[in-house]
């Protein structure tokens, strides 16, 4: 019964929010122009590190094409999901509106975390996945159903880490006015994850994976779709994702016992 309540519930925030948002139908033809803009900005510089060599950092250009397109994916579901809802959490608890969100008979994170929809991030995951899947198709991999299914996985892990890292800062605003620029430093710094790992010096390497687990949410996951996946790694992300959404859930409560009410 309560999935049921909730899956009807997110039924409803999000009709209302595809409801609001297309009476701004032009923001449909920038965003595609935005999302063509920084693509192409991405392959050009993807061009350039390759430029004198076949291979960067052990990738081939169409492997790299992979990891580009999962952070293109990542990116749409940013646009259409992070952002619009994780960024207003500053000011909830800023105006006071957060005492409204507590008192709705449904899960706080939950509301906070799922109440609008954006769809002007879905040409990022249109393009994410053309790309993804042009890589695929030129680099001569073998299609396979488990390596398929396994990339999946990963990147949904993925996506959970990065939820669960912009979350987490978020709530950090229980305590501290300026996370907002702690966020987008966040998202800036995750960049990094259009290229491969290994293209990195070995000291940014064992940063993006264990500081800014930047690895796990591009690189080990088209490693996988490519079907070069190790087990370890993707163990070590499904772990790492799950670690982070419980982590996620436990800052939020411990952050619900420091917050001070607008009326009190």
């Amino acid at each position: 019964m309560m999935p049921h309540r909730y899956a009807a519930t997110l039924r409803r925030f999000w009709i209302s929010s595809l409801e609001s948002e297309s009476e701004y139908q032009l923001n449909l033809v920038l965003e595609c122009l935005a999302v063509v803009g920084n693509l192409a900005g991405s392959v050009f510089v993807l061009s350039l590190l390759f430029s004198g060599q076949s291979s960067l950092g052990g990738w081939s250009w169409d492997e790299a094409l992979v990891v580009l397109g999962l952070y293109t994916l990542l990116d749409g579901f940013t646009s259409c999901l992070l952002q619009p809802n994780l960024s207003k959490i500053v000011n909830h608890v800023q105006q006071g509106t957060l005492d409204f969100v507590l008192l709705k008979p449904i899960d706080s994170q939950f509301w906070l975390s799922l109440r609008c929809f954006s769809p002007w991030g879905c040409p990022g995951l249109i393009a994410g996945l053309i790309l993804v899947a042009t890589g695929l198709r030129q680099s001569g991999a073998p299609i396979q159903a488990h390596s398929l299914l396994l990339g999946g996985a990963l990147v949904i892990s993925g996506a959970a880490i990065l939820y669960s890292l912009w979350f987490s800062l978020a709530a950090l605003s229980i305590w501290f006015v300026k996370v907002w620029n702690a966020t987008e430093v966040l998202r800036y710094t995750l960049v990094a994850g259009r290229y491969p790992v290994s293209a990195y010096p070995p000291a940014l390497r064992l940063v993006f994976v264990f500081v800014l687990p930047v690895a796990f949410m591009t690189t080990v996951p088209s490693q996988a779709l490519l079907g070069a996946g190790s087990w370890h790694w993707a163990a070590g992300s499904l772990l790492m994702a799950s670690g982070s959404l419980i982590a996620s859930r436990w800052f939020w409560r411990f952050a619900l016992r420091h917050y001070t009410s607008a009326s009190s």
